[in-house]
């Protein structure tokens, strides 16, 4: 595993900075003397995390402050385009909204409007609608492009558009979550037990806290495997909220095989915030003995805080793959065993191409 020990430094210094924006000089230290490619770079990594106002803006006023004018101007600008980006997308995703409950397709945002005040880098939706009438309503009324769909895509049922005039695309997962689109009856939660959400005046169906955490894990501990800044903090902002039903939350996990990794998803949020002294929250004892790891098994990569596949990320797999079988869900199943050589293909192209958009 490799580990570049300047970056992990700068994500920690992002995520201790976020957390407590008076200690500044840190962030300021590291930043003041970039140039402009070294600045956009830093800006991308902001962006990549998800924390961009979150960053810039406690940012530009600590600039201001201590005397940095440049710095502060730097800050200024990028904050002026993200926010401009985030006005032009929440009108768009507003409107698709209307257009999909008008078509008698119910519709939750995930994920996107979770990073609050910051926005995701797409519009992602889930629906329990006609397939053929989502992909009609962007074609016709927001005339919009089918992005090409990786074979990942096709499993999950998920579809990307790109919208005329929008830099931010929309992102559609339709009657299924996984990767490999193997809960439905656990995608239909995210329907009948969305609630709203009020966002600059906006009103939007979001989903409820149980499977907002669902959602998290199942792209970080059994998709993506990896973790952003954004990630964490969001967790940590709904565990702080005491929404969370954990008995509710177990329940449903258990039921459809990803217990062990929602617990340790929370697991990893509770353990890399411990350091900041920001953990008010106590996890129940049923999370730390199912969880069977924590914070310690990340390691960055490009930026990224990367949960390894082997042997960890294959056991959340083969228990998710079993607990179908047992259960008699032999779609889930075949879907499932779909996935190991799809990711084994993935991996050639990126070995072969540096790309494996177009396989996972």
């Amino acid at each position: 595993m490799r580990n570049n020990t300047a970056m992990r430094k700068r994500l920690h210094l992002l995520c201790e900075f976020i957390l407590n924006p008076a200690n500044s000089a840190g962030l300021i230290d590291s930043v003041v003397d970039l140039d402009q490619q070294q600045f956009d770079g830093f800006l991308s990594l902001l962006d990549k995390h998800h924390v961009l106002l979150r960053v810039l803006s406690p940012l530009q006023e600590a600039a201001v402050t201590m005397g940095f004018p440049q710095l502060a101007e730097r800050a200024g600008a990028a904050l002026a385009a993200e926010r401009e980006r985030i006005r032009v997308a929440l009108e768009s995703l507003k409107a698709i909204c209307d257009e999909l409950e008008a078509a008698d397709c119910p519709v939750v945002v995930i994920k996107t409007l979770e990073h609050w005040p910051d926005f995701g880098s797409d519009l992602d939706l889930f629906t329990t609608g006609d397939e053929q009438c989502v992909r009609d309503l962007f074609r016709k009324k927001f005339r919009a492009r089918n992005t090409t769909r990786s074979w990942g895509d096709y499993l999950s049922h998920k579809r990307s558009f790109k919208l005329p005039g929008l830099d931010t695309p929309a992102e559609v997962h339709v009657s299924r979550l996984g990767q490999a689109g193997e809960h439905i009856q656990l995608a239909k939660r995210i329907v009948t037990r969305r609630r709203s959400m009020d966002v600059n005046g906006y009103e939007f169906q979001v989903p409820a806290p149980e499977e907002r955490v669902i959602v998290t894990s199942l792209e970080r501990m059994y998709r993506h495997l990896y973790f952003r800044i954004c990630d964490i903090l969001n967790l940590a902002r709904l565990l702080q909220s005491g929404e969370l039903s954990f008995a509710e939350l177990q329940q449903v996990s258990e039921r459809n095989g990803i217990w062990p990794g929602v617990a340790a998803c929370l697991k990893i949020t509770s353990d890399y915030l411990r350091p900041y002294r920001v953990v008010s929250w106590n996890l129940p004892p049923q999370v730390d003995s199912t969880a069977k790891v924590g914070a310690e098994i990340l390691f960055e990569r490009d930026g990224l805080w990367h949960f390894p596949v082997m042997p960890q990320g294959a056991r959340l797999f083969a228990w998710e793959l079993a607990h179908a079988l047992r259960r008699g869900d032999i779609a889930a199943g075949v879907r499932l065993s779909l996935l190991p050589p799809l990711a084994s293909v993935a991996s050639l192209a990126y070995a072969v191409t540096g790309d494996s958009g177009r396989i996972w």
